[in-house]
């Protein structure tokens, strides 16, 4: 099976909105008492992720 690595590029404002809503997600299955294993291994990847600065150029 062929591992696939994916980049997202996000901005600020985009980054908070996915931490935000990653941990409403998993307040969400703690209250269903589900395991939230998935939630908490993205929301690390996230938050160590660099930040990179890049310049976007419209034609």
């Amino acid at each position: 099976m062929k591992n696939n690595r994916f980049h997202i590029y996000l901005s600020e404002a985009e980054r908070t909105k996915v931490i935000q809503t990653l941990i409403d997600m998993k307040n969400t299955l703690i209250a269903q008492g589900k395991y939230t294993d998935a939630v908490d291994d993205v929301l690390l990847k996230l938050t160590k992720a660099k930040k990179k600065r890049l310049q976007v150029h419209y034609i």
